[in-house]
Parts: C-alpha cells; structure tokens; sequence
C-alpha cells in the first residue's frame, strides 16, 4: 500500500500545507513521504462527524460491533508485512517484537468481539414493576450501559500498533459504541496512516456512519490540546508521559463540560526482593533481572525501575551479579531522539542525587542507544528525596537498601501509585509477604510473586493500571476486558413502553442478550 500522507478526517482523506517527515530510528535519514499536519479546522470536522455518527453507532447491536472489531483484525492482518516493517523503520523495535505486537493488536479487536457477543458488557438489568408493592409500589425499572461518547485515543511512542491507532483504547472505546477520533504519534506517521486506512476499510464494509473513526497527525501539541477541548470529545484515552497526561487532565477539567481523561503516566514497578528468595538464588535473579530491565531499552510501561530488599551479603551478591549481567547487555536503539535525550537527562540527574551511587552502566553503542545504567541508594536517602522515586523511561533502575523489614515497610508504604509491584520470594518469606500484602494493594494495580512485570497478557483478568500517578484513573484498565468500562455509563429507563426501549430491554430479550431479572442472573 502507497503511503499519501493525508489526514483521514471520516470518509474524506485530505491534505495539507504544512507538512513532516517520519525518520527512519535506525539511520536518522528522512523517510520520504510528507505527512499532513492537522488544522484547528480539521479537528473541529473530525470531532463533527464523530458527533454525528455516535447516535447511530451507538445504537448497533453488539453483534454488529463485533463484525466490524473483526473487521478491522482482517484488515490489519491484510497488510501482511507492510505494516510492521514500516513500524520497524519509525520505531526502530526489532521484527520479532513488531510481528507479535501485530498479533496483540489484532487478538485483542478480536477479544472484544467474543466480549460483545457474549453480550454480558451492555449489564442488562431488568426491575419488573410491583404495582401491589405496599407500602410504595415499585416502577418497572430497566437498565443498560451506552456509550459515554466520542472518544479522543493518543498512540503511544512504545507501543506503534498495540497502543495506537488500531490499539487498546481504540478498540475498547468502539466495542463501547464510541466513535474515535485518533491523534497519531508525530513518531510514526507511516504506521499509524495504515492501521487508520485500514479501520476506515472496515467501516465501508459494515456499512457504519462517516465519523466513526478520524485519523489526526502532525507534531504540534496544539492539535492534541484542540481534540481535548473540543465539545464532542466525552472522554480520552493516552498512554505517555506524566507530564503530558497531567496536561491533557487540566484542559479536560477546565472545559465547560468536563471529561474524564484515562492516561496511563508513570510507574517505577517495584521489586521487592525477600530473604530467603535472596539467599537462596540471588544470581539467578539478578540476571532475571537484568534481561527484564533491559528488554526493549527500557521503553515498557512496566520496566522494574526499583529495587527494594534487607542490606546484607546475599544483596551483595546481587548486585554484584546484577553488574556482571549489565556489562553484557547489547545495546538497543531508543524510540526517537527526544526519549534518548531524556533519558541521558534523568541519568545524570538521578546521579547527581545525594546519597546515589553510580554500580554498573552497560556498553554504548551509537548516537541513540540505549546506555543501560544501574545505582544504589539506601532507604533513608530514598524516603528523604521525592526525585529517587520517579521513573527514568529506560533501561535505568535503582537498587535501595534497608537495614530491616520494618524500614522496607516503611519504605513501602511511601511509594507512589504503581502498575506492578514484584516479589521476589520464598515458602519461608510467606509471612513477610503477607505483612506487605495490604500496602501493595493499596499500592498498585497488579501484583506478582515470582515474576517479572514486563509482558502485560491481554485476557479478561488482566489489569494494567493503578493508582496515581501510573493511571490518572486508578478504577479502571487499558488492557484486558475490563478496559470498555472507561467508555460505558449506565441510563435508566422507568415505566417506557417497550417501543421506547433499547432492544437490549425488550421484552422477549430479541437480542437474546444475559439479563439480570429482578436482582438475579
């Protein structure tokens, strides 16, 4: 497929003036095709026909949005190779890992689509009428959850297909019944114009309304800022940094009508690494660590970035096996240039932090790898200085010691709101872990024993999200079954005439859809 570089505002594809070029992560040279920077005015007609098409989308059965969720999984899988090479090009991520994010993108449109057919996600709930109800008769009461909205989806820089254009939020929102207007990451123009063309395929062929899907580009932060503010807009799905979700949630909070804003901002992912655990395999886990750490450069929503264990000689011997493994670690292009800048910035900062120690770096290699880096702190330096906490989006952590359990409870108990939290642990660490338990649920999203918390499974028990600042929204997910509730809400309908009703409450169930009958399944 021939890239044009035009914005897909609906049906009607158009360029622009001014324009930008992708840039190939591997080379630095400019890839050839100019890429359309979106208007004011293409924002407000995007967010138009999304306004448009809602009533009508919304209104589709959950079969019918789930035809078209598989749809788009065809589509996709259509391009064959084409669009995880070009995303190679713009990301610089290496095939295999393109191949099985192709594979994630699609298997989770198509999860949805088992999620609608299995009609449990409309939560019909049906309160027949007692009119011989003493002392108050009740009114037949019925209710399901719509739609809350258009919704503005941002793709992220880490995740070019599996948190994009055709992404979690994207699919999660249509499955709602949300129209999507897509801001394409300035990163990846090429990627994003090829999963949009293919989602705009799709609508054509189940017949939806222009609007439902819009694909916006260019790299001024104003068209971002405009998307948000717009009326149309109900809600927002980014994934990205603390700094850039807390400024999407402040124009969304200002606006006349506020919206909520899910934005996926900020997680170290702790480790906690327990004694016995420790003593009995310290090198075995330092290397885990270690391939963890280091896995895509540390660009992962859920790189351990924070160690956490009891001072002694079996964490010495960690993190001199932890240095050993670092040293061999290749070195992997970062995503674009302004991340590896960043992160050459927050090294040197966390560096310069009183009371950190420089242990290992890994080799360098070329202008915008990755120099994976590793330091140590002990707990009272830790609990003492807010900036020890903060992510360093990366292969970068920080290793802290303390004297006791009650200082790594203590030191528990200061963390900020997390994605993951780990721990590393034996039968006999069992007690410890459970004294820890009720702070690392508070803590948060998702907990492991045993594990390392980069690989995020896409399934119904899934949770990736957690309290702030890893999620602005720590109620709900962005991956797994449960991300649709972010774009649902629940309406009520009293003493309607069945004509009145959604199918989804008629009488006769005609959408032979899972009802709650009068408080029971």
């Amino acid at each position: 497929m021939t890239l044009t570089g035009e914005l897909l505002v609906g049906s009607r594809p158009r360029a622009r003036a001014e324009t930008f070029h992708a840039v190939d992560a591997t080379t630095g040279q400019t890839l050839p095709t100019a890429f359309s920077c979106a208007t004011a005015e293409d924002v407000g007609e995007a967010c138009m026909l999304a306004d448009a098409a809602y009533d009508t989308y919304r209104a589709t059965s959950p079969a019918e949005r789930a035809r078209f969720l598989d749809t788009i999984a065809e589509e996709l899988d259509a391009l064959g190779d084409t669009l995880p090479e070009r995303a190679h090009r713009e990301s610089g991520l290496p095939m295999a890992r393109l191949l099985g994010e192709r594979a994630r993108t699609t298997g989770q449109l198509r999860l949805f689509a088992r999620l609608l057919r299995a009609g449990r996600c409309v939560d019909a709930r049906i309160d027949p009428a007692q009119p011989e109800r003493t002392p108050i008769p009740r009114a037949d009461l019925r209710q399901i959850r719509i739609g809350i909205g258009p919704v503005a989806v941002f793709g992220a820089s880490n995740f070019p297909l599996a948190f994009s254009v055709a992404g979690g939020d994207t699919a999660s929102a249509l499955a709602a019944g949300c129209p999507v207007v897509a801001r394409a990451h300035p990163a990846h123009p090429g990627t994003s114009e090829l999963a949009g063309r293919a989602i705009l395929r799709a609508v054509e062929r189940c017949g939806l309304p222009d609007g439902v899907f819009s694909l916006l580009g260019g790299p001024a932060h104003a068209i971002g800022a405009a998307l948000v503010s717009d009326g149309a807009i109900a809600a927002v799905g980014f994934t990205g940094s603390r700094a850039g979700g807390l400024a999407l949630s402040a124009i969304a909070a200002a606006r006349p009508v506020p919206i909520p804003v899910f934005a996926e901002m900020s997680s170290i992912n702790p480790v906690f690494l327990l004694p016995a655990a420790l003593a009995t395999r310290a090198d075995a886990l330092a290397s885990a660590f270690i391939s963890s750490l280091s896995m895509g450069a540390g660009q992962f929503c859920t790189s351990p970035g924070l160690v956490l264990a009891i001072a002694g000689e079996s964490l010495d011997r960690f993190k001199a096996a932890a240095a050993r493994a670092l040293a061999t670690v290749t070195p992997q292009t970062m995503l674009t240039s302004s991340i590896h800048a960043t992160y050459k910035a927050g090294v040197a900062a966390l560096a310069a932090r009183p009371g950190v120690h420089l242990l290992a770096t890994g080799p360098e290699s070329g202008p915008r790898a990755c120099h994976a880096t590793l330091f140590t702190a002990d707990a009272d330096a830790f609990l003492h200085d807010p900036v020890l906490s903060h992510e360093i989006f990366g292969s970068c952590a920080l290793i802290v010691s303390c004297p006791d359990f009650e200082t790594l409870h203590t030191v528990a108990r200061r963390l900020e709101g997390q994605l993951t939290v780990s721990l590393q642990m034996d039968a006999t660490d069992t007690d410890q872990a459970l004294a820890l338990m009720p702070v690392l649920e508070r803590k948060a999203g998702r907990i492991l024993a045993n594990g390392w918390p980069t690989g995020v499974e896409v399934c119904p028990a899934m949770v990736h999200g957690g309290p702030f600042p890893a999620t602005s929204d720590g109620r709900t997910t962005s991956v797994g079954t449960g991300a649709i509730e972010r774009f649902l809400r629940p309406v009520c309908y009293q003493d309607l005439p069945d004509a009145l009703l959604p199918a989804a409450l008629r009488d006769g169930n005609p959408l032979a859809l899972h009802r709650m009958i009068d408080g029971t399944d």
